[in-house]
């Protein structure tokens, strides 16, 4: 067989039951992380999460990428006191940079916890790993120990559509030299842009107010994070990014996508392509009416 019918026999054939996910994730960077991360762990009959990792951001909520993990990690722990469930063993602490170059992987303890967990899983049955920040524990993790490409299946909100005028996008600007490596690995990788593809996943507080208030202390806690997003919701809609990620491993019809080349995130923010190179799956649209009427059903039952 050869690397790119791997690629699609393993991106494409699902194994029966349930799938294993493990969630790589800047929490506290914005608030859609927060809906992703309740999302999957309220699908308990398609998903197994079993685990919990927090990424590094950098911006004007942390004082540098280790703070922004820090700080993602004790909004892991708060989301999961909302919904009633311990964080021992669950959720790992992530990498306190951004990766300088291949030779210098971000070891860490969600990168172990991540390679441990691949190495238990196998070719019929592999984990499946749900990337919402900057990649830079996954391109870690694989640097480490190149023989997770086998045993994973990558689904990374990351970088905009190819005809985008830029890669500017927050996840991939933050790492592009975790992109390339996650990019050059040939792991079997779905990519959801967000300019064009995942953009299109906006709400609004009206809307979260009549489906979610009162349901329960998790859909309390998130219609409270959505109301702190802005001080004036009156027209305001605000669209939750990294939902597109749990969508397309609940249905993967609601996130359709087409395999390419993968490509090459360059220096001056552009993507370059070989179509030499192996295939990656690209998601180019979302069907967003199906996915929050999921969410929805799925946190008012929960939690």
């Amino acid at each position: 067989m050869n690397e790119n019918t791997y690629i699609i026999e393993r991106i494409t054939n699902r194994p029966s039951g349930k799938l294993d996910v493990v969630i790589d994730t800047d929490t506290y960077n914005e608030i859609d992380d927060q809906f992703a991360v309740c999302y999957a762990l309220s699908a308990d009959d398609k998903l197994n999460v079993k685990a919990l990792y927090a990424a590094p951001f950098f911006n004007s909520l942390s004082e540098g990428p280790k703070d922004g993990m820090e700080k993602s990690y004790e909004e892991i722990v708060k989301l999961l006191s909302s919904m009633g469930r311990k964080h021992e063993n669950f959720a790992f602490k992530g990498s306190e940079r951004y990766l300088e170059d291949r030779n210098k992987p971000c070891d860490n303890p969600a990168v172990r916890d991540l390679i441990k967990k691949a190495m238990e899983a196998d070719e019929e049955h592999p984990l499946y790993v749900a990337a919402i920040g900057a990649i830079t524990n996954v391109a870690s993790a694989i640097l480490i120990e190149p023989e997770i490409v086998k045993r994973i299946v990558v689904v990374w909100l990351g970088g905009h559509v190819y005809h985008y005028i830029h890669t500017r996008e927050f996840n991939m600007f933050q790492d592009k030299a975790a992109a390339n490596v996650v990019f050059d690995s040939k792991v079997p990788l779905v990519q959801i842009p967000c300019k064009g593809v995942a953009s299109q996943l906006i709400t609004s507080l009206y809307d979260l107010k009549a489906h979610l208030q009162g349901k329960n202390k998790m859909c309390d806690t998130l219609l409270e994070i959505y109301k702190a997003c802005a001080k004036d919701h009156f027209g305001y809609g605000r669209v939750i990014w990294d939902i597109s990620t749990i969508a397309w491993l609940i249905n993967p019809e609601w996130v359709p996508c087409s395999f390419v080349s993968s490509p090459m995130v360059n220096e001056n923010d552009r993507y370059s392509f070989d179509q030499t190179r192996h295939l990656i799956s690209c998601a180019f649209d979302v069907n967003r009416n199906a996915i929050f009427k999921d969410m929805y059903k799925r946190l008012t039952c929960g939690g």
